[in-house]
């Protein structure tokens, strides 16, 4: 988390006090590039846990309702919030259909605004933020699944220690088969949304 407020406080002032032409020009082509490249390392992520399909197979088709509920509630609060905030809908739905993957939920969502694209990025962390918090109340005075639906597409990776810790190994797995699906869906979520919505 430190890593990420620095990052984002050096390339405000890098960006403030010395301003380029071409990183202002190629600016889309740098974001998409880094994109490619972060979805690079969650495909490499998902090819490297060999085990993970055959511990999966145990739980049957129902393990998928887990990650389509937390697409569902997520739309929802998207939705609400649209309407108790200043925030157009179809923002609001595109912003929650990050699922709490932070970077590139901002990074498509800044190809329309800046603004939009920093709203993004502070929801989603926001959202990380407070699931650190809530998932072992959760875990422990509701349920272990909804715990995993609280970390959204982070169960996978940052949130997966603490969500080993507040349930179970078996859990676990089911953590991060759910932070994979999510992970692989937000691209497609977040590009439906501003499509729809006409955003772009």
């Amino acid at each position: 988390m430190l890593g990420i407020i620095i990052s984002i406080i050096s390339g405000g002032l890098l960006g403030y006090f010395f301003q380029n032409d071409y990183l202002t020009k190629n600016s889309d082509s740098l974001v998409s590039g880094g994109l490619c490249l972060l979805l690079l390392f969650v495909g490499m992520d998902i090819g490297n846990n060999q085990s993970l399909f055959s511990k999966l197979s145990k739980f049957g088709k129902k393990i998928w309702l887990l990650p389509i509920g937390t697409i569902i509630g997520s739309f929802i609060g998207g939705y609400i919030a649209s309407y108790i905030t200043s925030v157009h809908l179809g923002e609001g739905i595109a912003i929650s259909m990050g699922l709490g993957w932070y970077s590139l939920s901002a990074i498509e969502l800044s190809k329309i605004s800046a603004e939009l694209g920093s709203l993004a990025f502070l929801t989603n962390v926001i959202r990380e933020v407070l699931a650190i918090l809530t998932i072992p109340l959760v875990a422990k005075y509701i349920g272990h699944l909804e715990s995993v639906s609280v970390a959204g597409a982070t169960s996978m990776d940052t949130l997966l220690p603490i969500i080993n810790k507040s349930t179970s190994p078996d859990i676990a797995v089911i953590a991060f088969f759910s932070g994979i699906t999510l992970s692989t869906a937000v691209p497609f979520l977040v590009t439906a949304a501003i499509a729809f919505f006409h955003l772009a």
